[in-house]
């Protein structure tokens, strides 16, 4: 029986699984992999303390320090499903593995949210893709669109300038949200346009992409656009399935949680990070929520319960 079992591998489940080894507190971190968004990030310069690192270094470094904990354990592998029974926890893996405990902290991040319009889903890795950092090499002097107006959308057009011959950046929003030192850098590089207000209604091509149609947000005429690859970088969707029949779930589909303490609606389950309703999604933040939650919980096994 654990007293903590951390459901996720991103920068949130690094943190509180520190947190949690400095506290002595019994823990298991369960998780596919490592790394989490970061690790398919490029040049990351909001990260407290460092000027400039790469999301994959910078990935690797944390993972490192939490290995590097005493006490705590790691088991590689997906969770598919908490349940509770008499007041304590069991986590399942896809692999049949059953582990129980006293709390849960869930801290597993979100995925790329899909337009869902046709030609996506035929075109992906064929000039449709969701990850700048991996595949913007391969879009080398052609002509490439960013879907999205968020930070991550920008930083994807960022890492496209080094290679396509020109970068159109469309969005549904006609105020973009991404910070304006990155807006300036996308509209000042010559090579770029930004579109808002807009919504794609298709992509098409033949064995690869050559265009989308793309019609104003309210409605309108339909324009083609011609591209040779698609970078979808909209809202994420929580990946908050595995305790969906558990804990509150709000309308955008996040795990609702007490800002004072990361609580969710069940006692003895707290979730930081992307998986939740926090007003901003950024990693410095949710190492900051899961460090939060991580003392809760300690609190918790220690002194309220005693």
């Amino acid at each position: 029986m654990y007293e903590l079992i951390i459901v996720g591998g991103g920068p949130a489940a690094i943190s509180a699984g520190i947190v949690a080894a400095r506290k002595k507190i019994k823990t298991l971190v369960v998780a596919d992999s490592f790394g989490g968004q970061w690790i398919t990030a490029g040049d990351i310069q909001n990260f407290i303390g460092i000027k400039s690192v790469s999301g994959f270094n910078l990935a690797k470094n944390l993972e490192a320090h939490l290995r590097a904990q005493e006490g705590i354990e790691i088991k590689q592998a997906a969770v598919s499903k908490i349940t509770k029974k008499d007041g304590e926890f069991s986590i399942a893996t896809d692999n049949g593995e059953i582990f129980e405990t006293k709390t849960v902290l869930v801290v597993s991040g979100s995925s790329h949210r899909k337009l869902n319009v046709p030609g996506e889903k035929e075109f992906e890795g064929r000039g449709v893709f969701y990850c700048a950092t991996c595949d913007a090499p391969l879009m080398k002097d052609k002509i490439v669109a960013v879907v999205g107006g968020g930070n991550s959308a920008f930083e994807s057009a960022i890492s496209l300038l080094d290679y396509a011959s020109r970068v159109y950046v469309l969005d549904r929003a006609e105020i973009l949200k991404a910070d304006e030192v990155n807006q300036e850098k996308v509209r000042n590089s010559g090579k770029a346009e930004i579109i808002p207000g807009i919504s794609i209604t298709e992509i098409f091509g033949d064995k690869a992409v050559s265009g989308l149609k793309y019609q104003n947000y309210e409605g309108g005429e339909i324009k083609e656009l011609t591209v040779e690859g698609i970078f979808i970088s909209i809202n994420r969707v929580a990946n908050c399935g595995i305790a969906s029949e558990l804990v509150e779930i709000n309308e955008s589909g996040e795990i609702v949680v007490d800002p004072k303490t990361q609580k969710t609606s069940v006692d003895g389950i707290w979730a930081a990070g992307d998986v939740t309703d926090v007003l901003y999604k950024q990693g410095n933040i949710a190492i900051g929520d899961a460090m939060k939650a991580a003392l809760n919980i300690y609190s918790y096994l220690r002194i309220e319960n005693k």
